[in-house]
């Protein structure tokens, strides 16, 4: 069985493997595509039968990636309306993202 974590990035919580590619809330303060980003918040650790679970984190657990892709997701149409009241509101969201591979569990 490969190693795994789960992490803790933009208050959402992924499972990842080495080779994973995640889509996570855009990540502040790094160069852009291509840089190197490290996830320092593991909650959770396994390889095979040694799991490690963290009180709220695991120490000395990190977990590095690179950013692939920074971009933009598709729009969402939220449409607020109300019958014989002539009240109609429509708006557009896309929500940003970064693209990250893992590169290593550690």
């Amino acid at each position: 069985m490969s190693k795994f974590a789960i992490i803790e990035t933009g208050s959402k919580q992924y499972l990842v493997k080495d080779g994973d590619v995640i889509f996570v809330e855009t990540l502040k303060g790094h160069k852009g595509v291509g840089s190197k980003v490290a996830f320092e918040n593991v909650l959770l650790t396994a390889d095979g039968a040694d799991v490690k679970v963290g009180m709220p984190g695991v120490s000395g657990a990190k977990v590095s990636g690179e950013i692939l892709e920074e971009g933009r997701d598709d729009k969402v149409t939220v449409i607020r309306y109300r019958q014989k009241s002539r009240y109609y509101k429509k708006k557009g969201h896309r929500q940003p993202y970064t693209k990250v591979k893992i590169v290593s569990v550690a």
